[in-house]
C-alpha cells in the first residue's frame, strides 16, 4: 500500500497560500512562456525594466502572509458576530426590507449579474439595460415626472445633484440661495451644505413655507414625507416657488409613493430618493441606488447615466446609454456632474423587486406598513400620547416625559428607536414590522399593563376608514401599468425572466473583459460570500456604535491594510465611488489651504491625459483647471508643468495626476513632478484608478502624493455590478487627516467635528467592504506582489503580441507598458476606413467585450487584461485581434468591400444567420463563427449594431410597449 507523503513541510500541508494561484490567472509555466516571449527570465527582471528604480519598494509590504479561504472567512465571521442585530426602527431614509430569495440568489449572488461592466457596448448588455430601463419606468410612475436616470450613489448626494441642477436651470439667474427644509434627513442637509460651500451657494435651513416669503431662491427642497414623519401638501408652496422662477425639489420615500400623491402631480420639478427599501439590505449604509427624476426640459442637465431606446441596423428596438455627451469624458470641468457611474446592481434589484411584486403587491406591502403605523399611533393616542406629527406614512415622532427610559426599554427588547433631542423619539415601521413589534413598543412606551388590543384597534380603523395620509394626498393615479410589472409574479416566471436577461449580457462569467482603466479582475466567491451575511446586511447605518463593533473592527482592519499598501497616514472610508473620492480628497486639500489662510490657492493643474472626472471634481471643489501638456510619448511635459507651477505659484492648490499614467506607462519623472508641485506650495492628488500596477511594487505616499483615492471596485476586487457599486476611500498624509469628511449623525473620530459629509452614510457603502478585506487577507504581502507582477506581465505580453499587427501608442522605459496598453487604430483607419468602433463590435463575434474605446485618445483601444486572466485566455484574445487584422488587410487590399464586410456589419446575430435575404459577399459562417472554437462555445449578441444618433435625436427613456418587442 502506498504510504502518505509525511515528509512535506508544514507550509505545503496547510496550503495557506493556495488562493494566490487561484486569483492569479497564469500558471507558472504560462508565466515562464510569456516572459520568454518578452526576452526575460523572471518577473523581477520585468518589474525592474518597467517600474522606475526611484520608486521601487526594496522590501515586502508590512502585512501578514496569505491564509486559506477557510481561515479568513472564519476570522471575518468572528468579527461579524460582534454586530448586534436589533430591529432598527430609526428610519431617516434606511429601513429593513425583505429581499425576495429569487432575486437574492439569482441577481445579488450571481456572477452573471455582479461581474458585468458598464454597458458601453450595449449590443452585449441588453439584459441589464432592460432592467435599468424598468428601474427608470418605475421611478417615472412613482414620482409623476417625465425623465428618470439610471440611478445615483445615494439619497444625500442626489440631493446635492438636485441643488446644482436647480442652479443651472432656474430662470432666477441672479439668485444664489437654496432653501432647505429643516425636515430633511440630517445627512441630506449636510451633504447639500458640503456641496454648496465651495460653489458659493448660500444654503438657508428652516421652515421653507415661511422662508419662501423672505428670500429669492434658485431652488427649494423638502422631504416627502418629512424626517419626523409629517406628510405635507406642498401645492401652495410650489406655486410660490415657481412664481419666483425657482425650482422645487422633493426628497421622496419610494415606498410611500405607492400610496401618496406623486410629487410630480403636486408640481415638483425634481424628485429624488433612495430605492433601498425596494429589496436592498441596509448594509450599514450601502450600497443602495438613489433615484432621480425631473422634467424633460431639463434632460441636458440631468446628472448620471440615462438609458434610452434606439434601433439597431435591422430597425429593431435596442437599448443604450443616452446623451453621453453630458458626461465627464467629453465635458470635463463643464460636465453636469463628476459622477461617472451609477448603482446598477442595486437599481436592478430594486426594479426586480417591483417587477416581482407588481403594483398590487407593492400596494399590499405599503398598505401594511401604513396600517401598522396607524395602529401604533392610535394605541398611543388612546393613552393620551399624541404623535407630534398629525399625519404619517410610516414614521411617528412622539414626545415623552421620560423618553430615555422608553428608549432604553425598547433597546432591552431588541428594538432601536431614533433619539430626537432629550424628549422625543422617532419610530419608523417597515416591511419587516409585525404585530409583535407593535405590541412590544406599546409595552416599552406605556408599560406592560396598558390593556391595548391590536386586533381591536385594527377593527376600529377598518370601521372608521381612518388613515394617517391626508385625503388630498392619497394617490389616485395608477402605477406600474406596463406589462413587465404585471407578468412575473410566480417564482418560476421570475426566475426565467431573470435568466433571460442575464443571457443577453457578457460578464466575467463568459470571458475576459479587458477594459483599460477599469480593472475587471476576479471577484472571488470567497470574497463575495460575506456580503449576504445578515450580520453585515441588516445593520442600520445609525445604530449605536456598540451594536456595530464587528463593523468597527472590520473598518479599522481595512484601514490598516490600506495604510500598509499605500503608505498614507490615515484613510477616510466615506466616499462611495471613485469620483466621490476625488471630490473628497480635493475638499480636504481646499480646507487645508483655507485653514492656513491661503484661500487664494485655487488652481488645479491637470495633465491633458487625465480622466474626465478629474477636471469635473476640481470644478465642484471651486478650483480653476489649468491643463498641463503631454509630450509625444504621452508623459507629462515637465517643462510645461514647471512653467505653469511657477506662473501660478501663489495660487497653486494642487496637481491631479494618475499613476501609472492614463496612457498606461510608469512616468520616469513622477518624483520630480511631485517635487515641483510641493515647491510651489501645492498638494499632490494621485488618482488611484491605476493602483493595480502599484500595489506591493511602489507606494503613492512614498512617491510624493498627499492624497489619493483607491478604487476598491478596481484594485481590491469589489465587482462592478454592471456599472456600480463602487467605493473610493481616500488615503491622506497626516497634515490632511483633520480635513476629511465627518458625519452629522454618527461622529467619526479623527476629522474635525464640524466637517460636513460627502456621502449619506458615515462609512459609505459599508456592506461591500468585506470583499476588499477578504481579498487582501487572502493574498497577503506575497500575493499582492504577485498580482501586480502578473498584471504587468499580462499587459506587456499582450502589447508585445499585438504590436506585430497594431501600433502600440505609448511605451515607457525599455519599451514596456504598465498594467494596460493602448493600440492605435488611426493609421489603419486612414488606409482601410475601418474604425475602432468596427473592431470593438467585431470582437463581440468572438465572444469578447471590447476594450475601452477612444479613451484617453480618440481612435484607439485601451486594453487591460489584469492578473486574473490566464495565458490561454490572452491567446484567445490575441487570436481574435489577429483575425480582425487580417480582415482589415483584406479591406486595405480590396479583397473585400470597404463597406460590405464582417467588420462593418458586426456584431452578427441569430437574426443574421437565419436571414433568407443574406446577400453579403462573405459567408454566414465567417460572420458568426470567425474561429472554430466558437462552434462549441458562442455568446450571441441579441441585437445588431445600435444607432446612437437615432437614440439621442429620438430620446425615449421609458419601457417600450411589449408589443414593440414582439414585433421586433
Amino acid at each position: 500500500m502506498t504510504q502518505p507523503q509525511t515528509s512535506l513541510p508544514l507550509s505545503a500541508l496547510e496550503q495557506n497560500d493556495a488562493f494566490i494561484s487561484r486569483h492569479v490567472g497564469p500558471s507558472q509555466d504560462e508565466q515562464q512562456a510569456m516572459l520568454e516571449a518578452l526576452g526575460l527570465d523572471s518577473l523581477d527582471a520585468l518589474i525592474n525594466q518597467t517600474v522606475p528604480g526611484s520608486i521601487l519598494l526594496d522590501s515586502p509590504l508590512p502585512m501578514a502572509d496569505s491564509r486559506s479561504e477557510q481561515d479568513v472567512l472564519a476570522e471575518l465571521h468572528n468579527m461579524a458576530r460582534q454586530n448586534t442585530l436589533n430591529r432598527s426602527m430609526i428610519g431617516m431614509g434606511y429601513t429593513d426590507t425583505i429581499v425576495p430569495n429569487v432575486i437574492l440568489r439569482n441577481v445579488l449572488e450571481n456572477p452573471g449579474w455582479y461581474t458585468a461592466y458598464t454597458p458601453y457596448q450595449p449590443e452585449v448588455s441588453q439584459g441589464r439595460l432592460e432592467a435599468i430601463l424598468n428601474f427608470q419606468q418605475m421611478v417615472l410612475d412613482l414620482t409623476g415626472l417625465d425623465l428618470a436616470n439610471a440611478s445615483l450613489l445615494d439619497e444625500a448626494t442626489a440631493a446635492a445633484e438636485a441643488m446644482t441642477l436647480c442652479k443651472r436651470m432656474s430662470k432666477a439667474k441672479k439668485a444664489n440661495v437654496f432653501l432647505v427644509d429643516a425636515n430633511l434627513h440630517p445627512q441630506n442637509i449636510s451633504v447639500i451644505q458640503t456641496r454648496a460651500e465651495p460653489l458659493g451657494y448660500e444654503v438657508v435651513v428652516g421652515d421653507v413655507t415661511a422662508l419662501i416669503d423672505q428670500y429669492e431662491p434658485f431652488g427649494v427642497v423638502v422631504q416627502y414625507p418629512g424626517t419626523y414623519g409629517h406628510v405635507t401638501d406642498y401645492s401652495t408652496l410650489i406655486e410660490k416657488v415657481h412664481a419666483k422662477k425657482a425650482l422645487f425639489c422633493a426628497a421622496a420615500d419610494i415606498m410611500s409613493l405607492v400610496l401618496l400623491k406623486s410629487p410630480g402631480e403636486l408640481g415638483a420639478d425634481v424628485v429624488f430618493g433612495s430605492a433601498q427599501r425596494f429589496g436592498v439590505p441596509m448594509g450599514y449604509g450601502g450600497p443602495h441606488a438613489a433615484f432621480f427624476a425631473t422634467r424633460d426640459a431639463y434632460k441636458r442637465s440631468v446628472p448620471g447615466r440615462i438609458i434610452g431606446v434606439s434601433i439597431d441596423t435591422r430597425g429593431n428596438k435596442a437599448l443604450r446609454m443616452a446623451m453621453q455627451t453630458r458626461e465627464q469624458h467629453i465635458r470635463r470641468e463643464k460636465a453636469t456632474s463628476n459622477i461617472c457611474t451609477a448603482q446598477v446592481l442595486l437599481a436592478n434589484m430594486a426594479s426586480f423587486y417591483a417587477v416581482y411584486h407588481g403594483p398590487e403587491g407593492l400596494k399590499t406591502i405599503a398598505g401594511r406598513i401604513h396600517r401598522l403605523t396607524s395602529i401604533l399611533a392610535h394605541g398611543l393616542q388612546q393613552k393620551s400620547i399624541n404623535p407630534v406629527n398629525d399625519s404619517w406614512f410610516d414614521t411617528l415622532t412622539i414626545e415623552l416625559d421620560d423618553a430615555e427610559a422608553a428608549y432604553n426599554k425598547a433597546l432591552s427588547a431588541g428594538i432601536n428607536l431614533r433619539r430626537i433631542g432629550d424628549t422625543r423619539l422617532g419610530i419608523t415601521a417597515d416591511e419587516c414590522t409585525d404585530r409583535l413589534v407593535i405590541e412590544t413598543l406599546w409595552d416599552c412606551i406605556l408599560g406592560e399593563g396598558h390593556g391595548l388590543s391590536l386586533d381591536a384597534i385594527d377593527s376600529e380603523l377598518s370601521r372608521s376608514n381612518a388613515s394617517g395620509i391626508p385625503a388630498s394626498l392619497v394617490r389616485e393615479s395608477a402605477i406600474l401599468q406596463h406589462p413587465v410589472f404585471n407578468s412575473y409574479h410566480s417564482e418560476t416566471e421570475m426566475l426565467r425572466y431573470l435568466k433571460q436577461l442575464e443571457n443577453k449580457d457578457i460578464s466575467l462569467a463568459h470571458s475576459m473583459i479587458a477594459l483599460g482603466s477599469c480593472t475587471m479582475k476576479l471577484n472571488a466567491t470567497a470574497e463575495m460570500i460575506p456580503v449576504t451575511w445578515p450580520e453585515f446586511g441588516q445593520l442600520h447605518p445609525f445604530v449605536p456604535l456598540d451594536q456595530a463593533q464587528g463593523y468597527q473592527l472590520l473598518l479599522e482592519s481595512l484601514k490598516q491594510q490600506l495604510i500598509a499598501i499605500t503608505g498614507f497616514d490615515d484613510i477616510c472610508i466615506q466616499p462611495n465611488s471613485g469620483a466621490q473620492g476625488e471630490y473628497a480628497g480635493l475638499l480636504a486639500i481646499r480646507n487645508f489651504h483655507l485653514a492656513n489662510g491661503e484661500a487664494e490657492r485655487n488652481i488645479c493643474l491637470i495633465p491633458a491625459s487625465a480622466h474626465g472626472t478629474n477636471p469635473a471634481s476640481a470644478a465642484l471643489a471651486d478650483m480653476k483647471v489649468v491643463v498641463v501638456k503631454c509630450d509625444t510619448n504621452g508623459n507629462v511635459d515637465i517643462d510645461d508643468l514647471r512653467s505653469k507651477a511657477e506662473q501660478y505659484s501663489e495660487q497653486l492648490s494642487c496637481l491631479m495626476i494618475t499613476y501609472p499614467s492614463t496612457h498606461g506607462v510608469f512616468e520616469e519623472g513622477i518624483r520630480e513632478i511631485c517635487d515641483i508641485t510641493h515647491q510651489h506650495g501645492g498638494q499632490v492628488y494621485m488618482d488611484g484608478a491605476n493602483l493595480n500596477a502599484q500595489v506591493a511594487v511602489s507606494k503613492p505616499a512614498d512617491i510624493g502624493a498627499d492624497v489619493s483615492h483607491m478604487n476598491l471596485h478596481k484594485t481590491f476586487c469589489i465587482p462592478h455590478g454592471g456599472g456600480g457599486p463602487g467605493m473610493g476611500p481616500i488615503g491622506v498624509k497626516a497634515h490632511l487627516a483633520a480635513f476629511v469628511a465627518n458625519h452629522p449623525v454618527v461622529s467619526i473620530a479623527g476629522p474635525n467635528a464640524e466637517n460636513g459629509a460627502v456621502s449619506a452614510a458615515p462609512w459609505g457603502s459599508a456592506s461591500i467592504l468585506p470583499i476588499s478585506w477578504v481579498y487582501i487577507a487572502l493574498m497577503g504581502a506575497k500575493g499582492l506582489r504577485a498580482a501586480t507582477e502578473n498584471a504587468i506581465l499580462n499587459a506587456n505580453y499582450l502589447a508585445h503580441e499585438l504590436s506585430k499587427d497594431y501600433p502600440v501608442l505609448y511605451t515607457g522605459r525599455n519599451d514596456r507598458v504598465a498594467h494596460e496598453c493602448i493600440i492605435d487604430l488611426r493609421p489603419l483607419k486612414e488606409v482601410s476606413g475601418i474604425s475602432e468602433e468596427d473592431v470593438a463590435k467585431r470582437l463581440m463575434d468572438f465572444g469578447f467585450h471590447a476594450p475601452t474605446m477612444s479613451f484617453p485618445v480618440p481612435g484607439t483601444l485601451m486594453i487591460e487584461p489584469t492578473e486574473s486572466e490566464s495565458k490561454a485566455e490572452l491567446d484567445r484574445f490575441i487570436e481574435a485581434m489577429q483575425v480582425i487584422r487580417e480582415e482589415i488587410r483584406q479591406v486595405e487590399t480590396g479583397l473585400i468591400d470597404a463597406d460590405n464586410n464582417p467588420l462593418r456589419h458586426a456584431p452578427h446575430t441569430i437574426a443574421d444567420l437565419i436571414d433568407p435575404e443574406w446577400s453579403r459577399p462573405y459567408s454566414r459562417e465567417q460572420g458568426a463563427f470567425p474561429v472554430t472554437r466558437l462552434l462549441t462555445s458562442k455568446v450571441w449578441p441579441t441585437v445588431n449594431r445600435i444607432d446612437n444618433v437615432y437614440g439621442d435625436r429620438n430620446l425615449f427613456c421609458a419601457c417600450v410597449p411589449m408589443d414593440a418587442y414582439i414585433e421586433a
